[in-house]
C-alpha cells in the first residue's frame, strides 16, 4: 500500500553484496572440512569470540584431535606449506587469531586488525 515509502537500493549496493557473497564463499570452500567453524567466525560482529571446545565440536559435526586439546601449538601454528585445507584456516580466514586456554578447554578467537 505504501511501497513508495520503501528505500529501493541501489545497483552499486547489489554489487557490493555480491562481492562479499562471493568472499565467503572463498573462505567456505578453502576452510575445508572446518567451514562450518570458518562460517560462524566470519558472521560473529563481536570482535572476541570465546568458544568451549565441546562448542567447537558442535559446530563442526565431529572430535577435534586429541592434539587440539593437549598441545598450544595445534592452535597457534599456521603450516603454510601444505596446499590443501588445514584447520587454521577456519579463524585465519575470518581474519581472526585464535589462543586456547587447555585447562579450561576453551579458544578465544580475536579479530585482526
Amino acid at each position: 500500500m505504501l511501497d513508495w515509502m520503501k528505500k529501493r537500493e541501489s545497483p552499486a549496493c547489489d554489487e557490493v553484496k555480491a562481492d562479499a557473497d562471493a568472499t565467503t564463499r572463498r573462505g567456505h570452500n578453502k576452510a575445508g572440512k572446518y567451514r562450518w567453524l570458518y562460517e560462524y567466525l566470519e558472521k560473529r560482529y563481536a570482535n572476541t569470540v570465546v568458544l568451549t571446545f565441546g562448542q567447537v565440536e558442535d559446530l563442526l559435526g565431529f572430535a577435534l584431535p586429541d592434539l587440539a586439546r593437549t598441545d598450544q601449538e595445534w592452535w597457534t601454528r599456521a603450516d603454510i606449506s601444505t596446499a590443501e585445507a588445514r584447520w587454521s584456516d577456519a579463524w585465519r580466514l575470518a581474519s581472526r587469531t585464535a589462543r586456547p586456554n587447555l585447562m579450561a578447554q576453551t579458544v578465544t578467537f580475536e579479530r585482526v586488525s
